[in-house]
């Protein structure tokens, strides 16, 4: 999910633990970099999720097609 150009940043307002920000700082850590890469994980995550909530029929309709007819290439399996 690398966006093709620099997409605008703008500023947020959030709260977090204090001791958290302090180790954090303390540690060098770059809050919006960090905060970034986890809400891309995050972000990825559940779009996968609804992947296959959306394809789930299609999915089991699929397994099952493969469960009576095989896979196309079983033809040509040579194990």
């Amino acid at each position: 999910m690398e966006p093709q150009n620099k997409p605008e940043k703008r500023p947020v307002n959030l709260r977090a633990r204090s001791d958290l920000l302090d180790c954090a700082k303390a540690m060098g850590i770059n809050l919006s970099a960090t905060l970034e890469e986890a809400l891309m994980t995050e972000v990825k995550k559940r779009k996968a999720e609804q992947w296959r909530k959306d394809n789930k029929k299609a999915m089991e309709a699929l397994n099952q097609f493969t469960e009576e007819h095989g896979l196309f290439s079983d033809e040509f399996r040579t194990f």
